[in-house]
């Protein structure tokens, strides 16, 4: 225990991914009555997202975390328009969610460049306001970093998630046979011949209960939500976190980590995902897979062995079923191939859905004309003009 404390205390201490933040926009400038000169705006305060950025980063350069923008300049005889105060620009990572202490998202920054204003500054004075300036606006905010993913590992601690990230890529996560090595999320890069890569996210691993916010809880869970599709990693052979908790087979271990995902938010069931079925180079692995498989077949038979209010209301449709092992590297290549299979079909339906969609709203805005029934088309044409008959007469 004195080990994971020491463990948990360096590795995910230095992590931050929630930070709260006190903004406040410049006040603006004192207009000038006698010549009705108007005050300078004060300044905003934004977030722009940057890359090379991390919440640990701003925490340290800014310990008090407050971000107050200029004020505006005052009317004068020399220039009635009073200067508008100094903008402060906020960098943060890609993948932030600003939202106020009240839980409302003031915007998202999911491209590098994506701008969020979180204070606007005051007015300057003018005739309107009896040349009396407004203060800018106070608020406390958080910002909440999402990864953006296009796989995440999904699974219980000790599936192997982090052996399996470091065989398909050039991650390096910590790697031990105790639960809860991964303490802090890890993105790998999948490199491909042609040069395509594949983001796969390990993140860390679930616990029964994780909706409720035990172990890791919505410090895992809610990076789940920005990863294009999932990949469920189980160990054949079963799961036991501890002595005093109950084992739990692969099937169980697919119910469980179902149900956690459905009771903190059911879209994520939804998304497409991989079932990776780990150490297949144990012994007896093979009779395990053929048992995870007729259950995986008949779900509704076999959705007993569990208590009824732990049963997900539906499993994930998983594409493909792989069983692999990290350690020997038994089925990885075909691994990679399905990851980026999958994900190229995901591409193509969307792009047709929008293609579908594009072109349902052009049909509504150019209408069709039906012809009218009867008659050939030379009976709808109007009839030309004739010239006037010639006068005979001189």
């Amino acid at each position: 225990m004195v080990w994971i404390s020491r463990v948990c205390w360096r590795k995910y201490g230095n992590f931050v991914d929630n930070l709260r933040l006190y903004v406040r926009g410049g006040g603006g400038g004192m207009g000038l009555p006698r010549l009705g000169g108007q005050g300078g705006s004060g300044g905003d305060v934004w977030v722009v997202a940057n890359d090379g950025i991390t919440l640990k980063r701003i925490k340290d350069r800014y310990p008090k975390k407050r971000f107050v923008a200029g004020v505006g300049g005052n009317s004068s005889i020399r220039a009635l328009k009073g200067a508008k105060g100094e903008d402060v620009e906020i960098s943060a990572p890609v993948g932030i969610t600003v939202t106020t202490d009240e839980g409302c998202v003031l915007g998202q920054l999911n491209h590098k460049g994506d701008k969020v204003l979180v204070a606007r500054g005051g007015q300057g004075g003018s005739l309107n306001s009896g040349y009396l300036p407004s203060k800018g606006q106070t608020h406390q905010i958080r910002l909440d970093l999402q990864l953006i993913a296009d796989m995440g590992l999904v699974g219980f601690p000790n599936a192997g998630k982090s052996s399996l990230l470091t065989a398909l890529s050039h991650a390096t996560p910590q790697i031990a046979s105790y639960p809860f090595t991964t303490l802090r999320p890890e993105i790998g890069k999948v490199m491909y011949a042609d040069h395509k890569q594949v983001g796969v996210a390990d993140l860390p691993g679930l616990i029964e209960g994780a909706h409720m916010n035990r172990g890791m809880g919505h410090k895992f869970l809610k990076h789940v939500e920005r990863t294009k599709q999932l990949l469920f990693v189980v160990d054949v052979c079963g799961f036991q976190l501890a002595n005093n908790t109950p084992f739990r087979s692969a099937f169980e271990t697919v119910q469980l980590l179902s149900k956690e995902l459905e009771l903190y938010n059911e879209e994520l069931v939804a998304k497409p995902a991989i079932l990776v079925v780990n150490k297949m180079d144990l012994p007896e692995a093979e009779t395990k897979l053929r048992e995870l498989e007729a259950q995986l077949e008949n779900r509704e038979e076999h959705g007993g062995l569990l208590a009824e209010d732990m049963v997900p209301a539906g499993l994930p449709r998983f594409k493909y079923t792989v069983p692999v092992s990290a350690l020997t590297g038994h089925s990885l290549p075909r691994l990679r191939d399905l990851v980026r299979r999958s994900l190229e079909e995901q591409d193509a339906a969307q792009m047709r859905s929008k293609h579908a969609g594009r072109l349902q709203e052009l049909r509504r805005e150019v209408p069709v004309v039906a012809p009218q029934c009867g008659g050939s088309l030379a009976q709808h044409r109007s009839p030309s003009p004739r010239a006037p008959p010639l006068d005979p007469t001189p």
